[in-house]
């Protein structure tokens, strides 16, 4: 007790510089469904004005450039994970594919659905669905998308294998992740990521923990050439990432192997 009492507390940027602590219980981050899907219905009201705030409206970009990266022909059927509010699912809509937008916090699928039905047309499908437990036939979609949402799964292993599970043969998956600049940005970044905007997040939602749960699930995200093998071990391969607005977001493509990985 009293050597651990007599240890210097390190400042928020100081504890991210030096990565993640190794282990399950890495930051001691919470993401029992219960506890994600309650945070995420916190948020939910104020969630589409904060991403833009917070990422000075690079997200609409970043969203477009991940339907992009599918490359699948016209009218293929995509599976939108994640969806939150909609807005990857509407990217994706636009590239010409058939969405099936899925998440399991319903306030967020609601605002979601809202949307689908402003945008006319045959926009996206919201279905209620576990990511970790999909309700859809093996081999049923043509591609997958995720937009900052894979690293809120209690079980990411699980997670990719459920993906390629409903993935067709070939099928190619396309997602985005926050990630920490590997150059001279890194410090101002995580300056800004684990002290700055936490504080606006109290300030403007009504869940303002959600933004001290953010870095936090970030930097306990397994990044580029690790997420990379992560793909593969659940048969999504070959795996690429390309880091997007100097390396403070990473947009991974794959494959799903002709068999699944098992």
């Amino acid at each position: 007790m009293e050597a651990r009492l007599k240890a210097p507390v390190k400042a928020p940027v100081e504890a991210a510089l030096e990565g993640p602590a190794a282990g399950p219980e890495s930051g001691g981050l919470d993401k029992t469904g219960g506890s994600i899907r309650e945070m995420f219905a916190g948020v939910a009201p104020r969630y589409d004005l904060l991403n833009r705030l917070l990422s000075a409206r690079r997200d609409v970009a970043w969203r477009r450039q991940a339907a992009a990266a599918l490359a699948l022909p016209a009218d293929s059927l995509v599976l939108d994970l994640c969806c939150g509010t909609g807005d990857q699912a509407l990217a994706a809509g636009n590239e010409g594919y058939r969405v099936v937008a899925a998440d399991f916090c319903l306030p967020m699928l609601a605002l979601a659905r809202r949307k689908y039905a402003a945008a006319g047309g045959e926009g996206p499908l919201g279905a209620g669905a576990d990511s970790l437990r999909l309700p859809f036939a093996d081999e049923t979609f043509d591609g997958a998308t995720a937009s900052f949402g894979l690293r809120n799964l209690a079980d990411l292993d699980a997670g990719l294998r459920e993906i390629a599970r409903v993935l067709k043969p070939r099928g190619r998956v396309a997602f985005l992740e926050a990630a920490v600049p590997r150059n001279v940005l890194r410090r101002p970044y995580l300056w800004y990521f684990t002290v700055v905007l936490p504080r606006i997040g109290r300030r403007l939602s009504p869940c303002g923990s959600a933004y001290a749960y953010l870095p936090a699930s970030v930097l306990d995200f397994p990044q580029r050439d690790d997420f990379v093998t992560l793909l593969a071990r659940a048969g999504l391969a070959p795996g690429r990432w390309r880091d997007l607005s100097a390396g403070a977001v990473c947009l991974y493509t794959a494959q799903r192997e002709r068999r699944r990985a098992s």
